[in-house]
């Protein structure tokens, strides 16, 4: 009942689209393939009072997971077991985290914070967390994101914060990080420092969606294969824009004020599938999709509503040429 209870709870998490995501059952299963039974026990001395880790106070703990959330708490709670694999401190009242808060932690794989009050990080208050692969720090007061986090981490999701600045100093050493989520923050693109994602090898997802920046970050680490960008201020996508990006499938740039699509641009991106480029400013098709093999451009009707209006009645959308036509009742129309 009360693995079925902590697993509601959790529901609400977002996790990571590239990523295969271990749920919550698989955390439970490592305990049970530890080989111990339930009828088998450790054998214990009756002189002694038996040791072992306690379950914060209103907290529910089961199965290395501890689960504090909506519970109005001000700090992190302290005493937690040291066994820990998943920490759950959402929707409390949260500001600081400090120094010592996760001592002894050294066995937590995810930890979540979101919808707190939290705009301040101590510099040192991840450190003992060497197994630390999800970080959720959502909804919250931060205005830069915090250095010195495990070189473990895998996932870090920020979204609806303060941010401001995106520092390369952040990203150093976190070549296992495979998804960032920074969209709904007041970052511009002065506030994202020339390569700050560059050294993260594995770096295969990111959203930085409903901000402020103009243009698309340079520097952007080879190995991308989704980069949502929608919701921002982009005007124009260069030549430069997609340098390097050889890897990408997935590129989200609706709801921007892009005007134009320099040629050659589509080019960096040979393996790209999906293009995503409606409510924008454009007053032509970017050149260069019919070059592309896998390349999807979706929806099909916002394309043909985009050109001839809402009333558009389109029958298919194909390449030509260079050029993309709609099929209009027997009719036929290029551009």
């Amino acid at each position: 009942m009360k693995a079925t209870i902590i697993f509601l709870l959790l529901a609400q998490v977002s996790w990571a689209g590239p990523f295969q995501q271990r749920g919550l059952f698989d955390f439970m299963l490592e305990d049970e393939a530890s080989g111990i039974g339930p009828e088998e026990h450790a054998p214990v001395d009756s002189d002694l009072e038996p040791l072992g880790p306690v379950c914060p106070f209103r907290c529910q703990c089961h199965l290395r997971v501890v689960q504090c959330s909506d519970l109005g708490l001000e700090k992190v709670p302290k005493d937690l077991p040291p066994d820990t694999t998943l920490l759950d401190l959402q929707n409390n009242k949260i500001t600081e985290i400090k120094d010592g808060d996760f001592k002894n932690l050294k066995n937590l794989h995810t930890l979540i914070l979101v919808n707190n009050k939290i705009n301040k990080i101590s510099p040192g208050a991840f450190t003992p967390l060497l197994k630390l692969e999800r970080l959720y720090l959502s909804k919250n007061l931060l205005k830069e994101l915090p250095e010195k986090m495990p070189k473990t981490l895998q996932e870090l999701r920020a979204h609806e914060n303060e941010i401001t600045k995106v520092r390369k100093a952040v990203f150093n050493g976190l070549n296992q990080m495979i998804v960032v989520e920074l969209g709904t923050n007041p970052l511009k693109s002065s506030g994202i420092e020339n390569g700050a994602f560059q050294g993260m090898k594995k770096l295969s997802y990111i959203r930085i969606a409903d901000t402020n920046i103009t243009t698309i970050p340079q520097g952007l680490p080879p190995s991308l294969t989704e980069l949502h960008l929608e919701g921002n201020k982009i005007t124009k996508v260069d030549s430069s824009s997609l340098k390097g990006l050889n890897n990408l499938a997935k590129l989200g740039l609706s709801f921007n004020s892009i005007s134009a699509v320099d040629n050659g641009t589509l080019a960096n991106t040979p393996h790209l599938r999906e293009l995503h480029l409606d409510n924008n400013k454009l007053i032509k098709v970017p050149g260069g999709l019919a070059e592309h093999k896998y390349i999807q451009v979706r929806p099909h009707h916002e394309i043909c509503e985009e050109y001839l209006g809402s009333e558009c009645p389109y029958r298919d959308v194909r390449r030509q040429e260079g050029k993309l036509c709609l099929q209009i009742f027997f009719a036929e129309r290029c551009f």
